[in-house]
């Protein structure tokens, strides 16, 4: 099998691949008509940042089996292309993530006690020592926002060195944050105030875009902030100012919104904030790590072997996969709908099947529920790496069967709960494989799970369906469809809505503004990058 690398990687890495036989070919720096010569005959393509893996790129190359991504970010692949020609994309996470931590520890103690700038004084002749009062980090707490690898590896290092630990992810279990002996906080607001250090380590999402700013480097006050995980996630202007003023006492950032950092960033001119070119990973022991997996990746793709680190490979007898096909979006769609209406913590999730479904191999199904209960929260989850988020992040997960199913030929339900509270939505298909939600939290409803939904909550009285449809209407939200389901006459009932249109957060105050509605929730599904939640449930 033909190996074509286009982008350096570590030697061991190629040397993995020669020893098992296979042919290797590097064409470092080709693009455009070069690429597409190059990869033509190759059964395996393993890249970097540097090369544009495009749909072009899979149509010129009809013996491809496999996409190694020497590193994490899979940006510069088309994975929706590389998966219409059966074409398995796969990273290296793992590699990095040591690099990425002691990056993070050796920025906090730079920050702490001015290295870098003392250092740059000192070769200019200047012996600047009472200009420097350094701050230990012994006896001080780090707020760690983001508990993935990362998160968890810098709490192992700091931890072992004297510091308090406070943890703000709100897609992390209390028993995980236990197990490294870090207090888990409900509010982002509650970290800053407490930490005197604060560590960065979220995807970079449209909800986490920002989510630093002017207001919470406000609540951080006088303590250190380091950011070795993505740019964007804090407002670099905003930062600039507060050090400078002396809200915030110094930074060190490795990633920047923009890569090159300009030179005409408001972060360059502040003395107390130090600034890396993205070295988070460029460590040899990183690079030699993420050469290696790459190469396991590839030589697993050619034993036609599990993919571990696969991000669009389902792996599924070729004979059962037809009959478990439809119920793989159905549970997705299930555990996407029930994670947003939930709007806890999850640290529980069950996935049951009810009926002829029982029967059949349903570990992809399940895997694809867990990805529907994080997609709404997690960067790059997918069907494949979901069971291993739902273990890293210390959920439990169970899987049930019956082969009885009272109403329904086959029912799939899919339960999230925090150890207190739970929620389930059920899924069935009707004729020609049409998905509906038939249950939600219990109550039974007959929804289409498409587009835009709302989800609402309210006493069974006179007029507050008429209310919900005049409140959408004046804010120009066409109903398309209405599923309606209450407890007694006069309880509580709930009402799903598919919608046209997002809903706007001013028509959501004006139905959480009658005291009829106990709360609302929008749902959004097909189409959009990431699920979007947003809480508007009544407190």
């Amino acid at each position: 099998m033909k190996v074509l690398v286009t982008d350096p990687i570590a030697d061991a890495g190629l040397e993995r691949l020669r020893e098992a036989g296979h042919e290797v070919e590097t064409a470092y720096d080709v693009a455009g008509e070069e690429l597409l010569s190059a990869v033509a005959d190759a059964n395996a393509l393993v890249v970097r940042s540097g090369t544009d893996v495009s749909r072009e790129v899979f149509e010129a190359a009809s013996d491809l089996v496999i996409v190694g991504r020497a590193g994490i970010g899979v940006d510069n692949i088309d994975i929706d292309a590389a998966t219409d020609h059966g074409v398995i994309v796969a990273n290296a996470p793992e590699g990095n993530v040591r690099a990425a931590a002691e990056h993070t520890v050796a920025m906090a103690f730079a920050a702490a006690r001015s290295i870098p700038q003392a250092h740059v004084r000192l070769k200019a002749g200047e012996w600047a020592k009472s200009d420097y009062l350094g701050t230990e980090v012994n006896g001080k707490t780090l707020g760690i926002v983001g508990f993935g690898r990362v998160g968890q590896e810098v709490a192992k290092r700091l931890g072992n060195l004297g510091m308090d630990l406070v943890v703000y992810d709100p897609y992390i279990s209390e028993e995980r944050a236990d197990q490294f002996g870090a207090e888990l906080v409900e509010e982002l607001d509650a970290c800053l105030t407490r930490a005197d250090f604060l560590t960065i380590h979220t995807p970079l999402l449209p909800e986490t875009r920002g989510m630093i700013s002017d207001d919470e480097l406000e609540t951080f006050g006088d303590g250190y902030i380091v950011n070795c995980a993505r740019g964007g996630i804090i407002d670099e202007p905003a930062l600039a100012a507060a050090v400078e003023d002396g809200t915030v006492a110094g930074a060190a950032l490795d990633v920047f919104e923009e890569e090159p950092l300009a030179s005409d960033s408001p972060l360059a001119d502040v003395d107390d904030i130090i600034l890396t070119p993205h070295l988070g990973a460029s460590t040899e022991a990183a690079q030699e790590s993420v050469a290696v997996d790459t190469a396991e990746q590839v030589l697993a793709a050619f034993d036609e072997e599990p993919v571990l680190n696969a991000l669009n490979a389902p792996s599924v007898d070729e004979k059962a996969f037809p009959r478990i096909k439809p119920y793989i979006g159905l549970a997705e769609t299930a555990g996407k709908i029930a994670a947003q209406v939930f709007g806890e913590r999850v640290s529980e999730i069950e996935v049951a099947y009810d009926g002829d479904i029982a029967a059949e191999n349903v570990d992809l199904v399940t895997a694809s529920g867990l990805k529907g209960v994080f997609e709404p929260l997690e960067w790059q989850v997918n069907a494949v790496n979901a069971p291993h988020l739902a273990e890293e992040r210390g959920i439990d997960v169970t899987e049930k069967k019956s082969r009885q199913s009272a109403d329904f030929q086959s029912l799939v339900t899919v339960t999230v709960g925090d150890g207190e509270e739970s929620l389930s939505v059920s899924g069935t298909l009707f004729a020609g494989e049409e998905p509906r939600i038939v249950r939600i939290d219990g109550y039974r409803v007959d929804a289409v799970p498409h587009g835009h939904m709302l989800v609402a909550r309210n006493y069974d009285k006179p007029g507050v369906i008429g209310l919900i449809g005049t409140v959408l209407g004046d804010h120009d939200v066409n109903i398309a469809g209405m599923f309606n389901a209450r407890e007694t006459r006069g309880g509580e009932a709930l009402t799903v809505y598919n919608l046209d249109s997002a809903v706007p957060e001013e028509a959501a105050e004006a139905l959480l503004a009658d005291d009829r509605i106990i709360g609302v929730r929008t749902i959004v599904l097909n189409g959009d990058a990431e699920a979007r939640r947003l809480d508007l449930a009544a407190e």
